[in-house]
């Protein structure tokens, strides 16, 4: 579904006006910049993805029930939701180990990868875009739309223009021109024979 022009420069504030007066779309808006960032937020504290899905869930609940009474100017949508998102974090670290504070709970692990982990990621990403580059266009365009964008085949098929089975088809021979461009570059990659 495309979305509409004007709700992506949209400011937080101003979709939540329009979801306030019944707009579906600003709704969606808000979602898709808000539930992503949330739940990620709530499963790095809570170390469990159920309960984070439940927290995000009920943050953006409690945003849709408050916004026809929002009055703009006085805080951003953005801080309040993520106050209301750290609070039930809290409650529910509360809960869960019986009364002791958020400041009594030890910190959760970085998730970050670390400068090494970031500079083999990065060199692993320029091999691929060099090898994504030396494919036909169609290949590479199947190949990207399948395997980075995690698209259907019957979508990439659509897209392209294509029945399914040629989707198949460029793919298939996509991946085989990327092993083969690839495969001498394992160790250089920071891949071990194990991998």
């Amino acid at each position: 579904m495309a979305l509409d022009s004007g709700m992506a420069g949209a400011s937080d504030a101003a979709l939540l006006a329009l979801y306030a007066g019944g707009d579906a779309a600003a709704a969606r808006e808000l979602a898709r910049r808000f539930l992503p960032r949330t739940l990620a937020y709530a499963r790095r504290i809570l170390g469990d993805a159920a309960e984070a899905e439940d927290v995000a869930q009920e943050a953006m609940l409690r945003l849709w029930r408050m916004a026809p009474g929002w009055r703009s100017g006085e805080a951003q949508v953005s801080t309040w939701l993520w106050r209301v998102v750290a609070n039930l974090c809290t409650d529910r670290l509360r809960r869960r180990r019986g009364g002791v504070g958020l400041d009594d709970v030890p910190d959760p692990e970085d998730p970050a990868p670390s400068a090494v982990q970031a500079l083999v990621a990065a060199d692993r990403a320029a091999a691929l875009d060099l090898a994504l580059a030396a494919l036909p266009d169609r290949q590479r365009q199947a190949v990207v739309l399948r395997h980075l964008e995690g698209l259907p085949n019957p979508e990439i098929a659509e897209i392209m223009g294509i029945g399914v089975e040629a989707v198949e088809s460029l793919t298939a021979r996509g991946k085989r021109a990327l092993a083969a461009r690839l495969s001498g570059q394992r160790e250089a990659l920071g891949y071990d024979h194990d991998d």
